[in-house]
């Protein structure tokens, strides 16, 4: 067995779920090593598009997933899907190829371990033969202990070198067990809710295993219950649930959290996005946070108290130490609530046209057509808010967004991950028309992989945030032709459907009651809405 087998195979017995990548000369050996172990394997078009589908897999299963890359360019290739997943505390390995180390004036050679710590990554290498299968478990154990991805380099040099075998015994490697907050934080937190009125809590992605403690909390106390965008879902079957807090809040949802006299965030960063730079922060509201992470812990804004703390492990104390009490809970409130928490065609104006659609229009008949059992992935842009706002999920495993680095063309990718993941679920990427044309090359991927999948470009010929952010500029730059996105569906395979009014949803209509046995793309040609709301939100910083 040469190193590139060993590094396969270790990782396949460790328990990896699914691998993404695109196979060259450096890494053709691990990666076959992982197809060989059981490992299912799909080759996208794109190495970044590996590494987001990769990430998009991970958050849906909670499961280790692989992105392997060519050393030098593939990986250089994939440093966006790296960052997203750096930022967003996602554990991956990436194995790649690594010039060998007396190859220095190789055209592939560049300093791998650098460029994975200058984005986050760790950087880990494989030393020797002998060394292998220690090096890649270490890869691995932390990638899971820090919940970050890893970047695995192997040196061709070092992949041509011999390994003796693989124990059968090899470690056993858990996620880290739950950090159980101070009995004193319990106790000042408990007192924080004991005497709030109206208290509100806003569970993050580090809360998506808590989700039964916090609620059972949430109905001793009487709070209402919210999350940041990339938990949404969490608590989508409560009657208490404001859903999305942020920019994408309806606007009875930013009512109720901005009157709130006590927010509590679990595994939640508060962060400018989730409270709309503060103002969903009353003057006289109290503030507290709980995580895992001690440097997440009054990060973006100060706190009245921070809890260092598992957020189930927290909750589940706190359940014994707060008294029972009505909160901010009411038969009329609960009636408001389920009246107009969610968004919906009451709230706004149709500005749709004999040519163009309303994307709020659109949004809520798709989803009305779409089966509800479905992952809905984001991408970045100017349009992103309304399959947020619009599209229900099912639960916290319906929706991903990958947006931590806030890269425009990552949607596509990262639902061909959500699909692999959960193939009983109908998987849907929503992308703006930029996106769309930057990641359309994975479209190919979706078409030879057969995975069921929607996706919905809403397409306004531009680069809608740049527009509406420079309102007076010349927009020669980030304005295009009209581009025929169906049909250029249609060449790679797809059913490509063309939107311009509610009539033409008959395509979609169609294709959800037929086979599905190809892609549907629909092409939406949308309404420009003079700038989302949550665009305003987004630049308000700069």
């Amino acid at each position: 067995m040469i190193v590139p087998e060993a590094v396969g195979t270790v990782l396949a017995r460790l328990g990896v779920g699914a691998a993404f990548g695109v196979v060259g000369s450096g890494n053709f050996h691990a990666t076959n090593a992982l197809r060989d172990n059981g490992v299912e394997f799909f080759a996208t078009r794109h190495e970044c598009g590996a590494v987001l589908a990769a990430d998009g897999y991970a958050r849906m299963t909670n499961r280790m997933a692989v992105a392997s890359t060519h050393q030098g360019p593939g990986l250089t290739n994939a440093v966006t899907g790296i960052t997203e997943a750096a930022k967003s505390r996602t554990p991956l390995i990436i194995i790649s190829g690594d010039t060998a180390r007396h190859d220095v004036l190789s055209n592939f050679r560049i300093d791998q371990d650098a460029l994975a710590r200058s984005v986050g990554a760790v950087a880990e290498r494989v030393h020797s033969g002998r060394t292998a299968v220690a090096d890649t478990v270490r890869a691995y154990r932390t990638a899971v202990l820090q919940r970050r991805p890893v970047v695995l380099s192997m040196p061709l040099d070092v992949q041509a070198m011999a390994v003796d075998g693989i124990p059968d015994d090899l470690p056993e490697i858990r996620p880290p067990a739950a950090v159980r907050p101070s009995a004193a934080d319990v106790t000042r937190l408990a007192e924080l809710i004991d005497n709030a009125r109206r208290p509100v809590f806003v569970a993050g992605r580090g809360a998506r295993l808590a989700g039964g403690p916090i609620r059972e909390l949430a109905q001793r106390c009487g709070a209402l219950l919210a999350t940041s965008a990339v938990a949404n879902g969490l608590f989508h079957d409560d009657p208490w649930s404001l859903g999305i807090s942020g920019g994408f809040a309806s606007p009875l949802a930013a009512e109720l959290i901005g009157d709130a006299d006590l927010l509590v965030g679990w595994g939640c960063m508060l962060n400018n996005w989730t409270m709309r730079h503060g103002t969903l922060i009353g003057p006289n509201t109290k503030v507290a946070q709980v995580d895992v992470e001690a440097t997440a812990l009054g990060a973006f804004r100060p706190i009245d108290l921070g809890v260092l703390g598992d957020t189930a492990a927290t909750a589940i104390d706190l359940l014994a130490a707060v008294d029972e009490r009505p909160g901010y809970r009411s038969p009329e409130l609960k009636a408001r609530i389920a009246d107009r928490i969610r968004w919906s065609p009451r709230e706004y104006e149709d500005i749709s046209t004999a040519t163009t659609i309303d994307p709020r229009t659109l949004s809520v008949r798709l989803d009305e057509l779409l089966p509800a059992e479905r992952i809905v992935s984001i991408d970045s842009g100017n349009y992103m808010g309304y399959p947020s706002a619009y599209l229900s999920v099912p639960d916290e495993y319906g929706y991903c967004m990958t947006q931590a680095f806030m890269s425009v063309g990552t949607g596509l990718a990262t639902a061909i991950g959500t699909a692999v993941a959960r193939p009983d679920r109908l998987s849907v990427a929503a992308l703006g028309d930029g996106g769309f044309h930057m990641c359309v090359a994975d479209l190919e991927t979706v078409v030879r992989t057969r995975l069921p999948m929607v996706v919905i470009v809403y397409n306004d010929n531009a680069y809608g945030a740049e527009i509406h952010h420079f309102a007076d500029g010349d927009h020669a730059t980030v304005r295009f032709p009209d581009t025929d996105i169906a049909e250029i569906a249609r060449g790679f395979g797809c059913t490509g459907v063309t939107v311009r009014t509610e009539k033409d949803l008959a395509g979609v209509k169609d294709w959800v009651a037929g086979e599905r046995d190809t892609p549907l793309v629909i092409d939406a040609k949308i309404t420009e809405d003079g700038g989302s709301w949550w665009l305003a939100e987004a630049f308000r910083a700069h």
